[in-house]
């Protein structure tokens, strides 16, 4: 039996953003705790969120979130939220300040540790509806965590697990175009690509759910013949628009699954170098795909139809043909990763939540080689 839940109240057009006072008075916010990044900041982004909801008086702003966040920050933005006397939580950014505020949501209103409530530690359970209300404002159009269950985290002892529930699911999403018009160039490829991935990853999950695939397809569809219109130049408000609905259905059909890209790219992401996920999936996409063909035959024709191609098509070379023409780096290799990391991260691939769903069931030196295949261009 299959389970098939929907849960986020979702604003989604340009001028959007003007929906946020209205918001937070249904959801009887009035001491906000705005979780955000020091590049939101920057960019002006941060301004025009507090200009939206008018008065100003009591929110806390939070801006320091690490670009893959961890427990320790957390754990500091709860310390301050509940100094505070915050009643509720904005999250604005991209999928680290909203993961960051997905688990400030539920560690201000659940016991500590964090890491109890990770899904490979069997926290799901643990996670109860008592979480603070959050409203998510993406500023990229990639993860659409706004939308999604999970939130993940670089726990204390290294390793970057996930925090699944419903519960955790933002209560209201305010997607305006707008606010990715300023995104530069590269990070719009590498924020493109990690919704590309979900949508290609969602998709091929064995987990029988006909109407997330259909979403999935949807946003591959609108990704692939978008995202480098929305590279090459940033204003093309028609390619903004569909790269932030391909964002936003690609993890709507999270509750599918994901696969060995993420069960891969959760530990890169635990790694001190501070990867970007987006650019991770990049980059294992075409490996991670030459390897699952055996297992997903039957649907590899619409796979290759929703991106362009011949019913024989190869959507391993499309995406790596892509990633160059997005001017993404060309291997792990290019990010300073050295050869020897690779195998520890085979191993914690395997017990990573991501790898449970991957259609075709790998091995630690099956990890190892799609890691080696995503090594070195060429």
């Amino acid at each position: 039996m299959a389970t098939i839940s929907y849960l986020t109240t979702i604003q989604f057009d340009y001028g959007a953003l003007g929906t946020l006072p209205a918001e937070l008075r249904r959801l009887g916010i009035r001491r906000p705790f705005l979780a955000t990044d020091k590049g939101v900041g920057a960019a002006g982004l941060l301004q025009r969120v507090l200009d939206a909801m008018g008065g100003t008086e009591g929110t806390v702003v939070y801006d320091d979130t690490p670009p893959n966040p961890t427990e320790d920050a957390v754990v500091a933005a709860t310390d301050l939220y509940r100094d505070r006397g915050c009643d509720g939580i904005v999250a604005v950014g991209g999928g680290s300040a909203i993961d960051l505020a997905k688990a400030v949501a539920l560690l201000a209103t659940h016991p500590a540790p964090l890491q109890q409530y990770a899904a490979v530690e069997g926290g799901a359970a643990r996670i109860t509806a008592q979480v603070a209300p959050l409203v998510a404002i993406p500023t990229t159009a990639g993860t659409g965590s706004e939308v999604g269950r999970g939130s993940v985290i670089v726990m204390r002892d290294g390793r970057k697990l996930g925090l699944l529930s419903p519960h955790l699911l933002p209560k209201v999403a305010i997607c305006d175009p707008e606010l990715t018009l300023s995104l530069p160039p590269l990070l719009t490829a590498a924020t493109g690509m990690d919704a590309i991935a979900h949508c290609i990853e969602t998709f091929l999950a064995p987990a029988v759910n006909p109407p997330a695939e259909a979403i999935a397809l949807d946003g591959l569809r609108r990704g692939i013949r978008h995202i480098e219109r929305a590279t090459a130049d940033g204003t093309d408000r028609e390619a903004r628009w569909n790269m932030m609905m391909a964002a936003m259905e690609g993890a709507m059909a999270f509750q599918k699954g994901l696969g060995a890209v993420h069960a891969l790219s959760h530990p890169l992401g635990a790694v001190p170098l501070r990867l970007h996920h987006g650019t991770l999936n990049a980059i294992l996409l075409p490996a991670v795909l030459r390897f699952n063909k055996p297992a997903v035959a039957a649907k590899w024709a619409t796979l290759c139809e929703a991106m362009g191609l011949p019913q024989d098509g190869d959507p391993a070379a499309f995406i790596a043909d892509l990633n160059r023409r997005l001017g993404l780096p060309s291997g792990l290799e290019a990010l300073g990763l050295e050869r020897a990391q690779l195998p520890e991260i085979a191993e914690k691939a395997l017990k990573d939540h991501c790898h449970a769903t991957n259609p075709r069931t790998a091995t630690a030196d099956d990890y190892l080689g799609m890691l080696n295949d995503s090594y070195r261009a060429g």
